[in-house]
């Protein structure tokens, strides 16, 4: 090592970046985990829970008996459930899952089984400000990382025992590291086993080759034609990544999930068929509930406007068309100013990986299957250019007041650094526990997605903000209709202290205690299900974010009124603020 390499600052050149990567990492998870108990389990987080649970057994059964384990029978019987989704992401959620019942690191089981997907989201931060610190600068880098951290709908998934976030980080992962493959052989088995990491968690990932490969061959020919002018080489031509997908991805996806260990051929076909003819899902939008495509090809980029922070936006999509001389695919005499485009063509990869998942949930044949959730692939794309918009800003305020005394300019500097991040910091802890009946200024905030017409939540989480009132209302117990909640969601807050044990959940309505109707166009019909089984229209509780009806909880007065009179009480008020149901 030189004596360069030995001395503190060149040390603490080189080592960092790593350090703040790894702070950014591990603060956003340690915020995830800080908030993590406010979010009730949803609908999918209870299914992937008890297909760990699975897991978890053949994972300790392999360790003692793997003989045992490895026969069919006994992979089966872990694997066959949930075999709509790869196996990889549910196995992280059961090593932690293992972990917290011998007594390590965790104090419940949700928090244990969510972990893996907070680990995912902290270094999804990690590898937006590792690129970005690589194409813009370290300040580009970090403003990025803080600008998707501060991103409504990504926070409420990056708490979640599900893929949504899992699968982003991945397809990150391997498309970063194609991009250091174009000039470093090094990175072309990471490509693979990148690439076979995001197959074992979601199928997203089949349409990512067919994305690098239009990238490559786009670059492919540029520096075609640039050798042919007769410049020196700038990078290699052979596409040793692709190779390395072809192989070392499919290997990682096999080796991830034993479900194929058996007759994988027939499983991997009915896997594929499932998900191309996928159920549909009953979406609101724009006032109409769609269950059945085609989709409004508008959906993902009005949804991206709605619910992301205006500051993220409009500073991404400004440097994104101030960079137009890079992608532009036609003849540029016209376009003036912003960079030429570099050998790798990085420009062209970032905008199509921030384009591919939004225009695949556009096309018309695509099965609806949700909101924001299935393009959150987008975003770490459009974070990077927000996060170079940050540093031209910076960069911009610097020559205004290059004459002006030092103190001056880093006070102003510092002020404008604040303007820009902290509007995204603030509408995301605003937002949270309601992540999902987020939506931002140009909507008019959560009143004006309501009177958009716009999906309000789904999966049934909305229900462990209202465990309070519930344990009130039945302090001796009872039963309760959960609407979209599973009774599995409802046994893990149970499980955990989170909900009351003493209320169970009950799924003939007119014999509940309690009503819940999580507000989503399509269980409009449970309002006046409640009404007739309950002979009242007046719910007795409704929990609101900014004003706006998340669940409306109807309460059986013949239930109420027996109840009271075994207390020898009298008949329970109705609590203050309550009323007929909301128009909006």
């Amino acid at each position: 090592m030189s004596r360069r390499g030995l001395h503190p600052r060149g040390w603490l050149r080189r080592f960092a970046d790593p350090a703040i990567g790894l702070a950014l990492c591990a603060g956003y998870v340690g915020l995830l985990l800080v908030t993590e108990a406010d979010l009730g389990p949803a609908r999918d987080e209870a299914i992937y829970t008890t297909a760990a649970e699975r897991y978890g057994s053949w994972f300790e059964l392999l360790w003692r008996e793997p003989d045992k384990a490895l026969q069919r029978g006994a992979i089966d019987h872990a694997w066959s459930y949930n075999h709509e989704h790869p196996g990889l992401a549910k196995s992280v959620f059961a090593l932690f899952r293992i972990a917290q019942r011998h007594g390590v690191l965790f104090e419940d089981e949700t928090t244990a089984v969510r972990f893996g997907g907070m680990l995912a989201a902290g270094l999804l931060l990690w590898l937006v400000y590792a690129w970005g610190r690589r194409l813009f600068g370290r300040l580009a880098g970090l403003s990025a990382a803080l600008l998707l951290a501060g991103v409504p709908r990504l926070f409420h998934h990056a708490h979640l025992a599900a893929f949504d976030v899992p699968i982003v980080t991945a397809l990150l992962w391997t498309t970063y590291a194609y991009w250091r493959s174009l000039r470093s052989a090094r990175w072309i088995p990471v490509v693979g086993l990148a690439y076979g990491v995001a197959l074992g968690i979601k199928h997203n990932a089949w349409v990512l080759p067919g994305v690098l490969l239009v990238h490559w061959v786009w670059m492919a020919a540029a520096e075609w034609r640039a050798r042919r002018a007769g410049a020196e080489p700038a990078l290699s031509l052979r596409p040793w990544w692709l190779l390395s997908m072809a192989t070392l991805g499919p290997l990682v996806f096999v080796a991830s999930w034993p479900w194929l260990w058996h007759d994988g051929r027939e499983r991997f076909l009915w896997y594929a068929n499932f998900h191309l003819k996928h159920v549909h899902y009953h979406i609101q939008y724009l006032g109409t509930s769609y269950w059945r495509p085609p989709f409004p090809w508008h959906v993902p980029f009005v949804s991206t406007a709605f619910t992301v922070p205006s500051t993220t936006l409009l500073l991404g999509l400004g440097v994104l068309l101030g960079r137009a001389r890079a992608w532009w695919p036609l003849p540029r005499p016209r376009l003036r100013g912003g960079p030429e485009p570099d050998a790798r063509r990085t420009d062209v990869l970032l905008l199509g990986n921030l384009l591919a998942p939004m225009v695949v949930i556009a096309l018309p044949w695509t099965p609806i299957f949700g909101a924001t959730k299935h393009w959150l692939a987008a975003y770490p794309f459009l974070a990077l250019y927000a996060g170079e918009g940050v540093r031209r800003v910076l960069e911009a305020l610097g020559r205004l007041l290059a004459s002006r005394p030092a103190p001056l300019r880093a006070g102003a500097s510092g002020a404008a650094i604040l303007l820009l991040l902290a509007p995204a910091a603030v509408e995301t802890v605003h937002a949270h526990p309601f992540g999902l009946s987020y939506y931002g200024p140009l909507a008019g905030g959560p009143p004006g997605g309501a009177d958009w017409g716009m999906n309000r939540q789904f999966w049934g989480y909305t229900t462990g903000s209202a465990t309070g009132w519930i344990a009130e209302r039945l302090p001796g117990g009872g039963r309760i209709f959960l609407c979209d909640t599973l009774d599995k969601a409802w046994w893990m807050m149970q499980a955990d202290g989170r909900a009351p044990r003493n209320v169970r959940s009950q799924w003939n309505l007119g014999a509940a205690d309690l009503a819940l109707v999580h507000h989503e166009k399509h269980f409009a019909e449970v309002d006046g299900q409640a009404w007739v089984a309950f002979g009242t229209a007046a719910p007795a509780y409704v929990l609101t974010y900014d004003g706006v009806p998340i669940v409306s909880i109807y309460e059986n007065p013949r239930r109420a009124r027996a109840r009271e009179a075994r207390r020898g009480g009298s008949s329970a008020k109705r609590p203050a603020g309550s009323g007929p149901p909301s128009t909006r």
